[in-house]
């Protein structure tokens, strides 16, 4: 892992790390901060298609295309550790644990992106909200195991609109409606959790990250 955070670079939110179409290149890993994929649609609008946390690969998909089939932007100051795409052949043949984990996540990030379609279609708009906001908490407590109930979202009502299909205002809507229902608090950036339970039954969330099964990876060297 050292070789691949040997470099740094800072990103200031609103940059562009990498555009789709892009020639592929270079990976990252995020070091710190927090940053989205999305893809621009005919009409001109943004899907978001993840969140990216640090310690996450970024531009994984860029191993398997030629050109970059997303583009990556930052949503909050960020630092990431670039590294070229032969570095990850010398992890699978040096560090087939490690390189197995890469994988094992991605599968995982698959399997999230998977849940976020099917909510764009088949459930309410509240409810997607109501999941993003469970989504973000979670990945920040894994970095954090403090965070409890209480986290700053770090997300505007657009940025939350651009995930789950929705205006800033009916995002609004639903972040209101989300309070008036004794689920949620917000101050200031900042989200409280009211209900948890409640707000995960209302969103029909999955928290994929705590079921990983990890018992096949590859022994340690």
């Amino acid at each position: 892992m050292l070789r691949l955070e040997e470099r740094e670079r800072a990103l200031r939110r609103g940059a562009t790390l990498v555009r789709e179409n892009d020639p592929a290149g270079e990976l990252f890993i995020l070091r710190s901060g927090m940053m989205m994929s999305y893809v621009i649609l005919p009409d001109g609008s943004r899907q978001i298609l993840r969140f990216i946390f640090p310690g996450d690969v970024i531009a994984l998909p860029a191993l398997v295309f030629s050109r970059v089939p997303e583009t990556i932007g930052a949503l909050a100051d960020s630092v990431v550790c670039p590294f070229d795409r032969p570095l990850m052949t010398r992890l699978a043949l040096e560090q087939p644990r490690l390189f197995t984990v890469i994988v094992a996540f991605d599968q995982a990030e698959r399997a999230m992106l998977t849940d976020r379609i099917a909510a764009l279609g088949r459930t309410s708009a509240k409810a997607r909200v109501a999941s993003v906001l469970l989504e973000v908490r979670n990945r920040l407590r894994r970095l954090d195991p403090t965070i409890d109930s209480s986290f700053i979202l770090g997300l505007t009502q657009e940025e939350i609109g651009d995930a789950t299909g929705l205006t800033a205002v009916h995002v609004n809507r639903m972040l209101r409606q989300l309070e008036n229902e004794a689920l949620i608090r917000r101050d200031s950036g900042r989200v409280t959790f009211l209900d948890e339970q409640r707000l995960a039954r209302s969103a029909n969330y999955n928290d994929r990250l705590s079921g990983l099964d990890l018992s096949w990876l590859p022994p340690a060297a």
